[in-house]
């Protein structure tokens, strides 16, 4: 009898690995041409930043050739229970929904549904004809603003690009269009980036009464530009974007645990940061994922785990499929990871900066893109693709290396700048094969 318990904790082990994640295929490092020692310093560092008391846990997943090398959790995550990382540890990740939101827009473009250059106001007709709000210096030197026509309107293109005008309100220092999105609810100064607490008809109409920070298509401007991305998806799909993610992404994926809100049973694997941000001292204030929000928030709003977000770029890396699951086609997934601001990048902040502190990087459908080997402060391949989030989650693919990486951590505030680029170059360091793979070997 004690013998059938055994087997039976050990199966039903088994069966819960199974459901909270599809894991890929393992393989020892250097199999994939990397270096055991050399990955086992990401542990040694983070462990050292944890015990400094710098952000409370993180697990950390790399991957070569399709196959996992690296997969570990470290520290807690709960600071306040201390309760344990683990790798099936469910992150709210911020930013890294807009990918996620970014790809639903293009499988409706895969189907007919959405062209790239038609104007927003085809599917929000509220966008139609849309105000800019321009500074200009008075004749005494103050600073002060003018309401003029928007030159052209808004595309679906610009919405993926962050082009469109729109803005993020923790971050523009346009002053008008600040003010009228506290107004509408979708900028609060002391919670930074909750704005799931309106409908998707209030967000739409409150937006579309507020100026532009830009003329569209003129300026890169980090944004609200993939929440009404979401909004279009609705319009064009006629489903809620949490149900066509679930439906045309995350099942066929098998993203187990990805989502916009969490049933009770799931609440106990969320991680949580400390009350208040170690850096600054300032509070740490994050989006309450225990019921379903007013608005599903493609640019902020989903939350998944390691092994779900490895998927997603495993995907990608493979030219828009995963295990016989076919989400994009290959031509799509190269115009998403292309540069599509040309001219437009070399105005104001650009996408490297914003992400990790260097130039280097334009900006695709979606992601950002490294356009040189060199010129970024840090490692990394021309082509490689990424993008990150608010509370301290980290991904990027490298095509050229075959290489994809996710860090998961929950510490808002500053140094996460700092942490995507110590990650990264650990990692970096840890190739060890003498020639690039072939461009191909990652293809099932």
């Amino acid at each position: 009898m004690r013998r059938f318990l055994g087997v039976l904790v050990v199966s039903l082990s088994v069966s819960f690995s199974i459901a909270w994640a599809q894991a890929l295929p393992s393989a020892r490092p250097e199999e994939v041409g990397l270096s055991a020692d050399r990955l086992g310093r990401i542990g040694k560092i983070l462990q050292g930043e944890i015990q400094a008391k710098k952000f409370p846990g993180a697990v950390a997943v790399v991957a070569r050739k399709g196959r996992i090398a690296y997969f570990e959790a470290f520290g807690a995550r709960d600071p306040a229970s201390g309760a344990p990382m683990a790798r099936d540890t469910i992150f709210r990740i911020y930013s890294m929904t807009k990918p996620l939101a970014s790809v639903a827009a293009m499988v409706l473009v895969e189907e007919g549904k959405i062209v790239l250059t038609d104007p927003v106001s085809k599917y929000l007709p509220a966008f139609a004809k849309m105000q800019v709000s321009v500074p200009k210096v008075d004749a005494t030197g103050r600073l002060t603003y003018d309401t003029v026509p928007a030159v052209r309107e808004m595309t679906v293109q610009d919405l993926l690009r962050h082009t469109s005008g729109l803005a993020y309100g923790e971050i523009t220092a346009n002053a008008p269009v600040k003010e009228a999105y506290s107004k509408a609810g979708v900028f609060q100064a002391d919670f930074p980036y909750e704005s799931r607490g309106v409908t998707p008809a209030e967000e739409v109409e409150r937006l579309a009464k507020a100026p532009l920070a830009h003329n569209p298509g003129e300026v890169w401007e980090y944004s609200l530009s993939v929440d009404v991305l979401g909004r279009v998806v609705e319009a064009a799909s006629g489903a809620r974007l949490s149900e066509f993610l679930d439906a045309r992404l995350f099942k066929p994926l098998k993203m187990a645990d990805a989502a916009f809100s969490l049933p009770k049973d799931k609440m106990g694997r969320l991680a949580q940061p400390f009350p208040t941000d170690p850096a600054t001292g300032n509070p740490n204030r994050v989006l309450d994922v225990s019921a379903p929000p007013k608005n599903d928030a493609g640019g902020v709003g989903a939350v998944a785990t390691a092994s779900d977000y490895l998927r997603f770029a495993q995907m990608m890396l493979n030219g828009g499929q995963l295990e016989g699951a076919r989400i994009l086609s290959r031509t799509t997934v190269a115009l998403m990871t292309s540069d599509q601001l040309g001219k437009i990048k070399e105005t104001g902040l650009t996408p490297g900066e914003l992400l990790l502190g260097t130039r280097g990087y334009t900006f695709g459908l979606g992601f950002a893109v490294r356009q040189d080997d060199g010129v970024a402060g840090t490692p990394g391949r021309a082509g490689e693709f990424m993008w990150a989030g608010a509370a301290g989650t980290y991904f990027w693919v490298d095509p050229k290396e075959q290489l994809v990486a996710v860090l998961m951590t929950q510490a808002p505030g500053p140094s996460r700048v700092y942490y995507r680029k110590l990650f990264k170059q650990l990692v970096y360091a840890a190739i060890s094969d003498e020639v690039a793979p072939a461009m191909s070997a990652s293809q099932p």
